[in-house]
Order: C-alpha cells, then structure tokens, then sequence
C-alpha cells in the first residue's frame, strides 16, 4: 500500500470554553520532520503533538499550524463593594465644593481595586487541554493520510504501468539474447573467409570455436535478467503490502537501473541496445515517483 509524502488534513472542535483547529501540510522529505505552530500558552503541548502525529506519519516534512483559543481566556471580576465605595465618596466630596457632577462608573471601573483581571495559564488551568488537542490532531492526520492514501493509488497506478513496459522489455530482450553468440559467429567467419580467401589461407574452426564461445561468455546477461525480475517481483510486492516502503522503493529502482547498465554494456547488440535505452527512460520516471512515496 503506497502512501504519497504531499497532502493536507484539517479539524476543529469546540468543548465547553474551548476551541481547537488544526491545519497539516505535508511535502516531501527522506525522514520524518515537523514544524510546528501552537498558540503560545499551550506549547507544553508540542512534544505530545509530535509524538502523535509520528504515529500516522513515517517520511516528509509535516507543517502544522494548530490554533486555540478559550472564552474566558481573560477573566475579569468587578468588585461591588470597592465601585460603591469610590461612587459614595467622590458623591460626598461633590457635594462638598458644590458640584453637582456624578461620578462616570466607566472611569470607576479603572480605579485600584475595583476590577481584577487575570490571562489564562493555560495548562494549569485547563486539564482538558491535552485530550482535545490530541482529538483534533487525530482528526486532522487521518484526513491528511486519506488525502495521501489517495494520491498514493495514483501514483501506484502509474508504477505499476511502467512496470508492465520494463517487463515487456526485458522479455523481449531474454528473446534476442541467445541469437547475439550465432549472430557474431556468422558475421565474424564471413569477414575472416573474405580475408582469407584473398591471401589462399585456410579458416581454422577450432580458432574460430573458441573466439565464439568467449564473446558467447563476455556477452551473457542471463543473470542480469533473472535479478532483473527478481527486483521488479520485491517492487510490486512492497508496493502492494508494504505500508512505508518509499525507501525499499528507491533502492530497488538503482538496483534496476543498475542491471539495465550492465545488460547493455554486456549485450553488444543494436536491439538489446534499443531496448535497454527505453528501460532507463521508464526507470527514470519511476525514480522520480518513487520519491514521493512514504
């Protein structure tokens, strides 16, 4: 099962005074690497978060922007008695100079005493805290796999097109290897008894037997081509059943594309050699599939 590295995932929730929403964009990356934004009064929170989201995530750069905030995130008390108290005097010394001017509770309300106002301390204060953030960021990853999950199918539909085409290859190419030995006998005995015929000499067969059979051994890609296979059948398996498998991916695609070398350096053939040019091609664009591949 192929998951790509690219996708995004969000989730909100609101509990009592609280609300939570997280955004998650991941992007392509060897390893696992988080960047995190967290409003300021949680970020005891960060380690949890990270550790979670290793759970849905093994490979990519995940960017995650998670966003709370509380109804009473600033709390305010009016102290009654202490407004009635200034109200009285600031009355009674009105009165006094002769002012008939009341006191404005908008500008009582700013003297010492009368209103106390305290910032939300955010763990202390908010058990619950943890255990919905940690919901919303369930939330968020399994929309982010499922995005990922999603472009993963794609990307293992296209794999397993250029599969079939380097299968397809590498057949014919088991087909034109056994005739290449035959092909260079004949061509190399008729350049050998135009030569001779034109000096009177005579074609030794035992000489000619054994430059066959050693450019027969120099070109023999037998191996090559069962390794070959052997490599496209560990592919389609971890494509197929393996979960993270981005890595076994790549090193299989050099392994593949490093027996396509040496099947064409070995070869010595126009057609092996025009075979060999359109496996590298495919190989190439599945090198580049598979580093978007968790």
């Amino acid at each position: 099962m192929i998951y790509s590295m690219t996708g995004f995932g969000s989730a909100s929730l609101q509990k009592e005074t609280l609300t939570v929403s997280a955004e998650l964009k991941s992007v392509n990356n060897r390893f696992f690497k988080l960047s995190l934004r967290i409003s300021e009064s949680f970020s005891f929170l960060e380690t949890a978060v990270e550790n979670q989201l290793r759970e849905f995530i093994n490979r990519g750069t995940v960017y995650a922007n998670v966003r709370i905030s509380r109804e009473d995130e600033v709390k305010e008390r009016i102290f009654a008695d202490a407004l009635k108290n200034y109200y009285e005097q600031l009355v009674r010394i009105n009165a006094e100079l002769g002012n008939d001017e009341r006191p404005r509770l908008d500008q009582l309300v700013l003297l010492p005493g009368v209103v106390e106002t305290r910032a939300d301390s955010g763990e202390q204060e908010n058990p619950l805290a943890a255990k919905i953030v940690s919901e919303v960021i369930r939330l968020a990853a399994e929309n982010l796999q499922q995005m990922r999950l999603t472009e993963g199918k794609s990307l293992a539909a296209d794999m397993s097109e250029n599969i079939d085409v380097l299968k397809r290859c590498v057949g014919e190419i088991e087909k034109i290897a056994p005739t290449v030995p035959e092909q260079y006998r004949k061509r190399l005995t008729e350049r050998i008894a135009a030569i001779m015929s034109s000096q009177s000499l005579r074609l030794d067969e035992s000489a000619l037997i054994r430059e066959v059979a050693l450019f027969a051994d120099r070109c023999d890609i037998s191996e090559e081509t069962v390794r070959f296979r052997s490599h496209i059948e560990q592919f389609e398996y971890a494509m197929h059943n393996e979960k993270c498998c981005g890595k076994k991916l790549d090193f299989l695609t050099q392994e593949l594309f490093r027996e396509t070398n040496t099947m064409g350096a070995k070869a010595n053939d126009a057609g092996i050699a025009k075979h060999v040019i359109e496996m590298k091609t495919v190989i190439e664009r599945i090198r580049e599939m598979v580093q978007n591949v968790e």
